[in-house]
């Protein structure tokens, strides 16, 4: 972790913030509790020499325990974050980089800010990677291990990592040219400690493509040559490429097939097993914004073929990563350990997402996802789940359910709610989980057989009125797909987000929240006759800082 970071404070570094709770180990105390543990202090201190006053009381720093700081999900120790960018392992680590702006809490002129870890839980903020220069401002791109030096980087034996990224020159956008996004790359001979860009960038120029952009590179092993996948506003382009510096345009795909409500971003491809199976397909994920399906940003999948020039789907609708609104701009890590595929979201949504009631930073990213391909029936589905790792950090049991029977009703009151893993096994398609605070605040999850829907109820949650949209409307997810047997339910609260994963992830649901104290209560009301709710466990989650 960052020198920076500190453990939280004791009880006497309490410090009000500007909600009116106590940042600290106490950090969601409402004020009528902080008047009574005042006096209690004041008490206790009247009996000490006024020289040992002044030095058990000390200024709290406030660092990661800020309102609604998230405490085991990723956010930048300060200012505004956005896309994750670069996703690649390499000798151990697994590096982080994202679109950053330095200077506010509102969207500026972009860099790719860096962290890293060695389980994508635990991280370390590192000094920001790419600045911007001549040729425009650094936006989204992705990053390889080039293990051959086929780029010719290294001169000494070193690997590089090669970043591949967008310029966006503002200049060119303001004068209302269509040319002013263009690619470039860089590269890291110390595993991405410090990064040098190409002399000879950009590397492709732009024919005049108004949205040209976010680069997805990989190794393509039966062509032994770089892929490149990009977005060039409504549909993906393919480029080959021997040394990652001279690139050779091969196929689109896209402009006829799947949603088409805002601007493709954000694309990556890859190959997955199908679970179960010898199967292989190929998933290309595109983020679009806007046209999700429940508002604002959001990601879909293609399945389908890829043959080193072309990809190819016979998908007729439609399919969606997650269906809350909280998960855009996600893609997966390059070069991983036993070749999982792990995804990571940026977790907002153009919608609102310059408005978010945080002070000191903005924004945080997903939990990290293992993703799998499963078949239901005669179709493929992308399932996505978080890694063990995440679950690692579930350590302290804060309740335990047997069940709740049919037609039955369970309250549970518990401090640590708001930084908790909830997991539950049932067969009901009947039920409603409220996750509600001493304000009258709540979060509602309902399983509806009527609708055949999953719902995400975030519209009395807490502070929603910095964004006329954030809480005007229940999320759904449709559930068709979900058998008869009994399945598994997680979910994942943070200080100020929810994470639903249905079925080993084959629904999945993000969702921003922002209460105003924590949530401390949860009942569980099960509307089906023939199944029972079963196993209930809340576990808390430790803080990664």
């Amino acid at each position: 972790m960052s020198s920076k970071l500190r453990t939280r404070p004791d009880i006497f570094g309490l410090q009000e913030n500007n909600y009116g709770y106590l940042k600290g180990n106490l950090s969601f105390l409402p004020m009528n509790r902080f008047f009574i543990l005042l006096s209690a202090v004041t008490l206790f201190l009247a009996c000490k020499p006024k020289k040992e006053v002044k030095k058990e009381i000390v200024e709290n720093p406030g660092i990661y325990t800020e309102m609604y700081r998230p405490q085991y999900h990723f956010s930048p120790e300060e200012k505004w974050m956005n896309d994750p960018n670069g996703l690649v392992y390499h000798e151990g680590i697994y590096h982080l980089f994202y679109q950053y702006y330095p200077d506010d809490i509102v969207w500026g002129p972009m860099h790719w800010g860096h962290a890293i870890s060695k389980d994508m839980v635990h991280w370390e903020h590192k000094p920001i990677a790419l600045y911007p220069d001549e040729h425009g401002l650094i936006f989204s791109g992705s990053a390889v291990v080039d293990k051959k030096n086929i780029s010719g980087f290294a001169k000494n034996g070193e690997t590089p990592l090669v970043a591949m990224f967008t310029y966006h020159l503002m200049e060119g956008e303001k004068s209302g040219r269509d040319d002013f996004q263009t690619q470039g790359i860089a590269y890291s001979l110390d595993n991405g400690e410090t990064w040098e860009k190409y002399a000879g960038n950009p590397v492709i120029k732009n024919s005049g493509i108004r949205d040209f952009r976010d680069p997805k590179v990989f190794w393509y092993e039966e062509t032994e040559q770089w892929i490149m996948v990009l977005v060039a506003g409504d549909h993906a382009k393919f480029y080959s490429s021997a040394d990652l510096k001279d690139w050779r345009y091969a196929s689109d795909f896209g402009k006829r097939q799947g949603a088409h409500g805002g601007v493709w971003e954000c694309p990556d491809l890859f190959a997955l097993p199908v679970e179960g199976t010898e199967e292989k397909k190929w998933v290309l994920l595109i983020s679009i914004n806007p046209g999700a399906p429940n508002g604002g940003s959001g990601t879909q999948y293609f399945i389908g073929e890829f043959n080193g020039k072309r990809f190819t789907s016979n998908q007729k609708e439609p399919k969606w990563l997650d269906y809350g609104t909280d998960n855009y701009a996600g893609v997966t890590y390059n070069n991983t350990p036993d070749d999982e595929r792990i995804f990571i979201g940026w977790m907002s949504n153009w919608d609102y997402a310059r408005d978010t009631p945080t002070e000191k930073w903005r924004s945080a990213m997903t939990l990290p996802r293992n993703l799998g391909l499963r078949k239901v029936e005669d179709d493929y589905f992308l399932v996505n789940y978080p890694l063990q790792s995440v679950d690692d950090i579930a350590k302290s049991v804060l309740a335990r359910l047997d069940d709740v029977k049919p037609n039955k009703q369970e309250t549970i009151y518990l401090e640590g709610l708001h930084q908790s893993q909830i997991k539950f096994k049932t067969a009901s398609k009947d039920f409603m989980l409220s996750i509600k605070n001493a304000s009258g605040e709540k979060v509602d999850l309902i399983m509806d057989s009527k609708s055949e829907s999953l719902l995400l109820d975030r519209m009395k949650s807490g502070q929603m009125s910095f964004q006329a949209e954030f809480g005007n409307k229940k999320h759904y997810a449709p559930i068709q797909r979900l058998g008869k047997e009994p399945y598994e339910v997680s979910i994942f609260l943070d200080w100020s987000s929810i994470e639903v994963f249905v079925d080993g992830g084959l629904y999945a649901m993000t969702d921003q929240i922002f209460p105003t104290e924590p949530f401390n209560e949860l009942i569980v009301e099960n509307k089906d006759s023939n199944h029972a709710i079963q196993q209930i466990s809340i576990l808390g989650m430790q803080s990664i800082w």
